[in-house]
């Protein structure tokens, strides 16, 4: 059933959407699967996840000018602070945090 709803929304999709896809688990493919092993499925969602959560907070958009979500609130940081409670150049993710 989940398969059949899954075929249909990719029929559903045009042409550009199809390539993004496509060039999206292509490049996750690259960085987890082909290079890594993994002792179980566990182990593989963990850094899917981890992959995914660095690729999209480094991800530069154009509805930011071109910033990286993290550029962008630090840019309105320093031209209204006191709109923010804390500092958001303290607040950036780290690995292993």
């Amino acid at each position: 059933m989940a398969l059949e709803r899954t075929r249909e929304n990719w029929r559903k999709l045009g042409r550009s959407e199809k390539w993004i896809t496509q060039r999206m688990n292509r490049t996750i493919k690259e960085a987890t699967v082909q290079r890594y092993h993994y002792d179980s499925h566990n182990q593989l969602r963990t850094h899917l996840n981890d992959f995914i959560a660095a690729y999209n907070f480094a991800r530069r958009l154009k509805t930011l000018a071109g910033l990286t979500v993290y550029e962008f609130i630090c840019k309105c940081w320093q031209k209204e602070p006191d709109r923010f409670i804390l500092d958001p150049i303290h607040q950036m993710p780290r690995l292993y945090t």
